[in-house]
């Protein structure tokens, strides 16, 4: 049985009294182990497993913890065990019960509270500040639902984003009409999920009733969940959690839930689980050394038991940034553990790219969670659209994907003009550009179909003399492409963009200088300055130029990246289909790991390369700034990606950025780590 496995401080916990009871249990100390022994324990004390829940933040948690139990009892038993995340079990017991949702994703209430938001005027206010566009008030009102069970939005809003006090009223009337369009159609989003149960469980009859509550990863609870667990009518309580692994703050995670347990449950057990099972006893040193720089809310003092010889822990210092991660995708090339126990992490997600680009140049496959992927990124996509429709001008989906950044085009119009380009070209639109066949109107009218909302849409043939103030060569002006109507001088720049790239590409053999032609083109600097405009956009609706300007800075950093990448094959097909193969390898299937910090949580490798310990990117100074950040939270990141190593742990920095031209100072984590003394 699961109890007869465990240490004396596991089982102290697993079989601790009913009540409260608080299990602080840090990195590698088995904490589910202890979790599935005290459910197993309860079921040995007459617990009916239909009184058992238990509260997750993964579904892969909850399910590892069942599929354990199982080992020891029989499947009817387990399955009556109610056991998921927060959601999942608040959207199967709000069924149970007769309730009528619906639950929809976010991005679809999104467009539901834009229709109402855009029925109301902003204009007649005389603010210093614009107000919120509709999508981040979603997002704001949100948190608000996450982190403040008390004040009210607009007394939320005074005491956070008091500088929108002349909006308040609006906003507040948005939201209630939000609500009573939500309420007559029974959509709910996740939030509304916890809050709906939370109410019936505050109702007078209700027969959700629990001998147990178990929450895993207790420290990651924010103030809803919190108020949640507190609705439910149980006397016993078993939290699982380790305050120095609290990461969740932006996301609204409240550590003080964690930290107030023994005020505000006077009668509580506290245990703590101190035997550390993963790393080894240097590694843990390490780690241990930075977050004692940390408040402690509670005494703990791990021991190791691992035994035997390991290496130290090492810091490698490098001369500049892209160095760095061709060195560490060496290093890792030498290895002798399997690619899939070896994990690269990092605290912000453009440290990632270089280290996948870096991997592919050794051939080593990468798996990346947490961020995206460097060929998923809009602007390296749109680069290989580009190259894949000089290869294949067949590609209606790139050619698409292209378009859609021309302003005044958009998905419907770029795939009119792709199919009467292909007419136009006989079946191939590079030779519609440079031996366009004479097409009076190549725009097909869309058939009458009163059901599917469809109208008789003649297009109205438009002169192309609107267009010859513009600089364009004969041959393009001659193209009947050029006659829709709908094409506005904007649009008809960027096709004139598009002709010229594929003019100038005619004679590119090498995949190195046809990237690079694409980054020169036209088209890219449009889809480059659309793309930083958009990541350079305040939730204010405002532009910062200097975020623009450091948004175009990463984009051309990716796309020269990718064409140095490109300089490793001699042709432009194998160049492809490399990259097509490959991309799909980021997200599944064997190779090394490229792990955000809080996408590592929960997890362990023999190996781990924690990159660009810099000051300014970890400790991330801009995130600290922001809401929920905070030096100890950076440090408890720390603490979290260095336990995930088992073996070997490598820390590095780089003293210089080339392409932005920034000299680095060290993480203060290395000097509070003992490795610059």
């Amino acid at each position: 049985m699961p109890l007869s496995r465990l240490n004396q401080e596991q089982l102290s916990a697993a079989t601790a009294p009913f009540g409260h009871n608080l299990i602080i249990a840090s990195a590698g100390t088995g904490k589910t182990s202890t979790i599935v022994a005290r459910i197993a324990y309860l079921l040995q004390q007459g617990v009916k497993p239909e009184e058992i829940l238990l509260l997750t933040f993964t579904n892969k948690a909850a399910n590892e913890m069942i599929e354990r139990i199982a080992r020891f009892f029989d499947n009817e038993t387990v399955k009556r065990i109610e056991a998921g995340t927060f959601h999942a079990i608040s959207y199967k017991l709000l069924k149970k019960i007769g309730k009528k949702i619906a639950l929809k994703q976010p991005k679809e209430l999104k467009v539901l509270l834009k229709t109402i938001y855009a029925k109301r005027r902003f204009d007649h206010i005389d603010a210093a500040v614009k107000p919120y566009q509709s999508s981040y008030l979603y997002d704001l009102f949100s948190l608000y639902q996450n982190s403040e069970v008390e004040l009210s939005f607009s007394e939320w809003l005074k005491k956070n984003e008091s500088e929108h006090s002349a909006y308040f009223d609006i906003y507040e009337d948005v939201l209630e009409e939000f609500k009573e369009e939500k309420r007559a159609f029974s959509y709910v989003d996740f939030n509304d999920l916890l809050i709906l149960l939370k109410n019936e469980l505050q109702g007078v009859d209700n027969n959700l009733q629990f001998k147990e509550i178990l929450i895993d990863e207790y420290q990651d609870t924010n103030t809803l969940q919190g108020s949640l667990i507190k609705a439910f009518t149980c006397n016993s309580i078993f939290c699982v959690g380790d305050y120095d692994q609290s990461i969740y703050a932006f996301n609204g995670a409240n550590i003080k839930i964690i930290g107030t347990f023994k005020e505000r449950y006077p009668d509580a057990n506290i245990f703590t689980l101190d035997k550390n099972y993963r790393s080894s006893h240097m590694i843990l040193s390490l780690a241990n050394k930075v977050i004692e720089k940390n408040p402690r809310l509670y005494p703990k003092e791990l021991k190791v038991t691992r035994e035997g010889e390991f290496e130290t822990p090492k810091l490698l210092v490098y001369n500049e940034l892209f160095e760095q991660y061709q060195a560490i995708a060496n290093k890792i090339s030498c290895s002798r553990n399997l690619h899939s126990e070896i994990a690269v992490i990092f605290r912000n997600n453009s440290s990632a790219d270089g280290i996948e680009a870096s991997l592919r140049e050794f051939s080593i496959k990468c798996k990346r969670k947490g961020g995206n992927s460097f060929f998923d990124s809009r602007e390296v996509k749109a680069i290989l659209d580009l190259v894949s429709l000089f290869v294949n001008p067949k590609d209606m989906m790139a050619f698409i994907h292209i378009f859609e950044y021309a302003k005044g085009i958009g998905a419907a119009l770029s795939k009119e003009l792709f199919d009467a380009l292909l007419e136009i070209g006989g079946g191939d639109i590079k030779e519609a550009f440079f031996k366009p066949k004479n097409v009076e109107n190549p725009f097909k009218k869309r058939v009458r179909n009163s059901q599917l909302g469809l109208f008789d849409d003649l297009h109205e043939i438009g002169s192309v003399g609107r267009f010859y103030s513009l600089g364009f060569d004969e041959v393009f002006l001659s193209n009947p492409v050029l006659k829709n109507s709908h094409i506005s001088e904007e649009g008809a720049k960027f096709i004139y963009g598009f002709y010229r790239f594929l003019k100038e590409s005619k004679t590119v053999k090498l995949p190195a200088s046809l990237v690079e032609h694409a980054i020169n083109s036209h088209v890219f600097e449009e889809i480059a300055n659309f793309l930083a405009k958009k990541r350079g956009t305040l939730k204010d609706g405002s532009v910062d130029k200097k975020l623009v300007d450091e948004a175009k800075e990463r984009i051309m950093r990716k796309a020269w990246l990718l064409r140095d990448l490109a300089k490793n094959y001699n042709d432009i097909f194998g160049f492809l289909n490399a990259l097509t193969l490959g991309s799909s390898e980021m997200s599944e299937g064997d190779g090394v790991n490229l792990l955000s910090i809080h996408a590592s949580k929960g997890l362990e490798f023999k190996e781990v390369y924690i990159v660009d310990l810099m000051d300014g990117r970890f400790p991330n100074r801009k995130l600290m700034n922001m809401g929920g950040g905070s030096l100890e939270e950076e440090r408890r990141l720390f603490y979290v990606a260095t336990t995930r190593a088992k073996d070997k742990l490598f820390l590095s920095f780089a003293k210089y950025d080339k392409i932005k031209k920034i000299e680095y100072v060290p993480s203060q984590f290395l000097d509070e780590a003992g490795l610059r003394n």
